[in-house]
């Protein structure tokens, strides 16, 4: 499978972005001017948001310009990519229960899960395609909020050398088992105060990772408000360990 760039533009820190598309896949790869082979992060925000979520391009472009190539994209039933009619029942049933008050862990069980499980593939296939790519090198992280997908990641993709999760989302049970097979260096991002993720779950979650060195980084306050130096910190965590 072929990948082709669609578009491209050089931005203000000299940081290149172009849209690709790799069969069906659509993505975004950032990568700086440095002509020396970058590592590359991959990037994935939360449970289905599009690849074009302003946090993430802002995480990316600031990344990409500490001089590493970023790619993220959209998997099955994130951003534009079709859902299936599961998935948008359980999105209409998390809605429901929501404003009604109701327990919500069986209804992300049931959305979540899945989207996993369709994600791996696209992003395993991605990964094959930009490490063909001239200026991108090994080795590889992961980085972004959608913890689920980079814990399966972390356990199935041997290339990923260091990961850094945002415990803001539902991570389903699946993932919390596999976590005890994560070995990679970890950065483990906990907002204090997040109504919709219990503080002792995130927190039983980073006792599972099987990582030798994994660090946590708890702040007060609520899911978007991660402080701006955090970012910089994930990116002196992949200095130490992909450059």
């Amino acid at each position: 499978m072929a990948l082709h760039f669609t578009s491209e533009q050089r931005l203000d820190d000299g940081v290149l972005e172009r849209e690709f598309t790799l069969g069906e896949i659509p993505g975004t790869l950032w990568t700086p001017e440095s002509a020396a082979p970058a590592p590359l992060v991959l990037m994935a925000h939360n449970n289905g948001l599009p690849k074009a979520d302003p946090r993430l391009v802002a995480r990316a472009r600031y990344t990409a310009a500490r001089g590493y190539a970023v790619a993220t994209i959209d998997a099955v039933g994130c951003g534009d990519r079709p859902r299936s009619a599961a998935a948008e029942q359980a999105r209409a049933e998390l809605r429901r229960a929501m404003q009604a008050g109701e327990p919500l862990d069986e209804i992300f069980e049931s959305l979540v899960g899945p989207m996993v499980e369709e994600a791996v593939p696209d992003w395993r296939t991605t990964l094959d395609a930009l490490l063909e790519l001239p200026g991108i090198g090994g080795p590889v992280g992961y980085s972004g909020g959608w913890a689920a997908l980079g814990i399966r990641l972390a356990v199935v993709e041997p290339r990923i050398a260091a990961a850094g999760f945002f415990a803001g989302g539902y991570v389903p049970r699946a993932q919390r088992e596999e976590a005890r097979q994560v070995t990679v260096p970890l950065l483990f991002l906990l907002q204090w105060d997040d109504d919709g993720n219990p503080r002792q779950r995130a927190l039983d979650l980073f006792d599972a990772f099987g990582s030798k060195e994994k660090t946590l980084h708890a702040n007060l306050g609520g899911h978007v408000g991660t402080p701006w130096f955090e970012l910089e910190d994930s990116c002196r965590f992949l200095d130490r360990h992909l450059k």
